[in-house]
């Protein structure tokens, strides 16, 4: 499982540091790609398998919905010192320029631009919205 709030940023080459806590959920590589919220979404190589899984087994009107994920998608490796590099691409797709908090998110991470993140756990941080989730679970 995929946990815990990162505060790291990108290099000038675009390379982004991940936690040692996370490399040990993702492993030596990653797929990482679009996601629904404007952020990139970082899955393990058993996890993309198993996203991939999923997607083979629609019918192919809908395969061709998340056409998206995949065609954005990059496998990454991690270097020496635990970092990714990160496509210009999907840099800017998601605002990435500098702060950049790594998140986990059950069976991914996820990276975000500082500001965006900062408005997501402003509304997601709410007794009301905390209450819902746990609701939701039926906590």
């Amino acid at each position: 499982m995929v946990t815990g709030e990162y505060q790291h940023a990108l290099d000038n080459k675009g390379r982004i540091f991940i936690p040692a806590k996370l490399r040990d959920e993702l492993g030596t590589a990653a797929y990482v790609t679009l996601s629904m919220d404007r952020c990139l979404s970082v899955y393990s190589e058993e996890s993309w398998n198993g996203l991939v899984e999923k997607v083979n087994a629609l019918p192919f009107v809908r395969q061709r919905k998340m056409r998206p994920l995949f065609a954005h998608a990059v496998r990454c490796e991690l270097d020496a010192q635990g970092r990714i590099l990160l496509p210009q691409s999907l840099r800017d797709w998601a605002g990435l320029v500098k702060n950049a908090p790594v998140v986990g998110c059950n069976n991914h991470a996820e990276i975000w631009d500082s500001e965006s993140w900062q408005s997501v756990l402003a509304e997601e941080m709410s007794p009301e919205n905390i209450g819902a989730v746990l609701e939701e679970l039926e906590f």
